[in-house]
C-alpha cells in the first residue's frame, strides 16, 4: 500500500513537472568545442532523466554479470547440499528399516555431498551399527566427541555400545559426563539413576532421582517409591557403619514415603525394637497389615510384641486379625500359631479357611495341615495325603522379579538374576520350578554376578531426531 502511494506521487510530481515545463517554455544553448546546441528546457530535463535512467540501468547490468559466477557456484553448492541431505534422509529411513545396504550407499553419498563431518560421522555410525560392526560405531561415536555439536550423540552412542556389553564403570562414566552435558534431559537422568543404583552408590542415586523427579523425568508416584527403596538401603548401610540413628531416621522417612512398602516397614519395626521402642514398632506393624497382611510383617509384630508363650502368641495375631479379618496371611498366621500352642481346635478352623480360599489351597497350607493331622491325631496317613497335594498345589508366595521371573524368599533392591531395581513383587510364581532361590539354580552364561550392576541401555533409536540436534 505504501508503495502505491509512492508511485502515485511521483507520478503527480513527474505530471506536474512536465506542465510547468509546458506553461514556462524557455531555450538552452550549449556551447562545447566548436559545437552549438540550442534546446528546449523541457527536452534537456528529459534528456537529462533519460541519462540518468540508462546509466543506473547499465550499472545494475554490470553488478548482476560480476556477481554471476558467485551466483551460479552458491546455487550448485545449495543443490549439492539438498542433495546431501536427502541422501541423509534416505539413509536415516534406511537405518530405521534395518537395510545395512541402502544406509551404507546412502552414507558414501552424504560423505560425498556434503562437507558436515557430524552429519556424515552420525549416519556412519547408524550404518556400522546396524551392520553388526560395534569397533566401527565405536570410532565414529568417539570421534564425534571432538565436535561439540554431536558430542552429546557420540555419548549417547557409546553408552548404548557399553551397555551392551555390560562394560559398568565405563557405561557409568559416560553418564556421568552426558549429565554435565544436559542435566535435564529425561534419559540421561534414568540411565544414571539406574547405573548408580546397580553399582550400589545410594547417595549419589539419591541425589540423580531427586534431580530426575525435579526434572519431571520420573512419575511422582514411582518417584515415592523408588527414593523408599533407595532410602531403605542407606538405612542399612548406616546400621551396617553403626550409625543407628541415622539408620533409624532414614528407615522412617523410607517408610513415609511408601507405607505399601512392607520391607521398609520391617526394617524400621527391627531398628525401633533394638531402640527400645516397642509400642511404636507394633503400631507400625498394625497400620501396615491393615493396608496389606504379609508374612514378614508376622514375624516382625513377634519382636515388637513378644510373648510369653504360645498362647500369648495367638492373642497379640488375634489383634493383626481382627485389623484384616478373612485375609489369607491372617488365616496362615493365625492358623500357624494355634498350631504351636496345640490348640487343635483353632488351627483346624483357620487352616480350613485358607485352604478353601482362591482356586485351591496354597503348599504352605498343605504342609500346616499336614502337621496338623499327625500332632493332633497321629494320623499319618491323612499327612501323606496333605504333603501329596502340597507337592501338585499352588507354589508358595515369594519376591519374583518381574522383568526375569527369578525368585527369592528374601526381598533386595536389585533382582540376583538381572540386577534390576526394585523389580522384586510379592506373589505367587507360575511354575513350581521358578521357587527355587536364585543361588540355587545354574547361572545363564554371560549373566551377571548375584547383585552385580548391569548398565540400563539407552534408547538409540529417533537417528532423524539425532541429525536434527547435530545439525543445529
Amino acid at each position: 500500500m505504501i508503495r502505491v502511494l509512492l508511485f502515485l506521487v511521483l507520478l503527480a510530481a513527474v505530471a506536474g513537472g512536465a506542465a510547468w515545463f509546458a506553461d514556462h517554455p524557455g531555450w538552452v544553448t550549449i556551447t562545447w568545442q566548436g559545437y552549438r546546441i540550442d534546446t528546449s528546457v523541457g527536452f534537456l530535463a528529459f534528456a537529462v532523466a533519460l541519462l540518468v535512467v540508462v546509466g543506473a540501468l547499465v550499472d545494475r547490468a554490470w553488478r548482476m554479470l560480476r556477481r554471476a559466477p558467485g551466483a551460479l557456484a552458491r546455487g550448485r553448492r545449495e543443490d549439492r547440499r539438498g542433495r546431501g541431505y536427502r541422501a541423509l534422509i534416505q539413509g536415516l529411513v534406511a537405518v530405521a528399516a534395518g537395510d545395512a545396504g541402502e544406509a551404507r550407499r546412502q552414507a558414501k553419498r552424504v560423505e560425498r555431498l556434503l562437507d558436515e563431518p557430524p552429519l556424515t560421522m552420525l549416519l556412519s555410525a547408524r550404518t556400522a551399527e546396524l551392520a553388526g560392526d560395534e569397533a566401527a560405531a565405536g570410532r565414529l561415536f568417539t570421534a564425534m566427541l571432538d565436535h561439540p555439536e554431536t558430542e552429546f550423540l557420540g555419548l549417547k552412542g557409546l553408552l548404548a555400545q557399553a551397555s551392551r556389553k555390560d562394560a559398568r564403570a565405563e557405561a557409568l562414566a559416560l553418564a556421568r559426563r552426558a549429565y554435565r552435558l544436559k542435566p535435564e534431559t529425561p534419559w540421561v537422568l534414568t540411565t544414571l539413576f539406574d547405573l548408580q543404583a546397580r553399582d550400589g552408590r545410594w547417595r549419589e542415586a539419591l541425589a540423580t532421582l531427586e534431580e530426575a523427579i525435579r526434572w519431571k523425568a520420573v512419575d511422582a508416584a514411582d518417584g515415592r517409591r523408588w527414593k523408599a527403596v533407595v532410602g531403605h538401603e542407606l538405612s542399612a548401610a548406616a546400621e551396617a557403619a553403626g550409625e543407628t540413628r541415622d539408620a533409624l531416621e532414614r528407615a522412617r522417612k523410607a517408610h513415609d514415603l511408601a507405607p505399601e512398602f512392607v520391607p521398609a516397614a520391617v526394617r524400621l519395626v527391627a531398628l525401633l525394637v533394638q531402640a527400645g521402642r516397642q509400642k511404636r514398632a507394633a503400631r507400625v506393624v498394625e497400620r501396615a497389615w491393615a493396608r496389606e497382611p504379609h508374612p514378614d510383617l508376622a514375624k516382625a509384630y513377634a519382636g515388637a510384641r513378644p510373648a510369653a508363650d504360645a498362647l500369648e502368641r495367638v492373642k497379640h495375631l488375634q489383634t493383626l486379625e481382627g485389623l484384616r479379618p478373612g485375609h489369607l496371611e491372617s488365616r496362615i498366621a493365625l492358623g500357624e500359631a494355634a498350631l504351636e500352642a496345640e490348640l487343635w481346635g483353632e488351627a483346624r478352623r483357620y487352616l480350613d479357611a485358607a485352604a478353601g480360599a482362591g482356586a485351591g489351597p496354597q503348599a504352605r497350607v498343605c504342609r500346616l495341615m499336614a502337621r496338623l493331622e499327625e500332632a493332633a491325631h497321629g494320623d499319618t496317613e491323612a499327612a501323606s495325603r496333605w504333603l501329596g497335594r502340597a507337592a501338585e498345589a499352588a507354589p508358595d508366595p515369594a519376591w519374583i522379579c518381574r522383568r526375569c521371573s527369578a525368585a527369592t524368599l528374601s526381598w533386595r533392591a536389585l533382582c540376583d538374576g538381572c540386577g534390576a531395581f526394585d523389580s522384586l513383587a510379592w506373589r505367587s510364581p507360575g511354575p513350581v520350578a521358578a521357587l527355587a532361590p536364585v543361588a540355587e539354580r545354574p547361572r545363564p552364561p554371560g549373566a551377571p554376578a548375584p547383585g552385580a550392576p548391569a548398565a540400563g541401555a539407552p534408547d538409540t533409536e529417533g537417528a532423524a531426531v539425532d541429525a536434527a540436534g547435530a545439525r543445529e
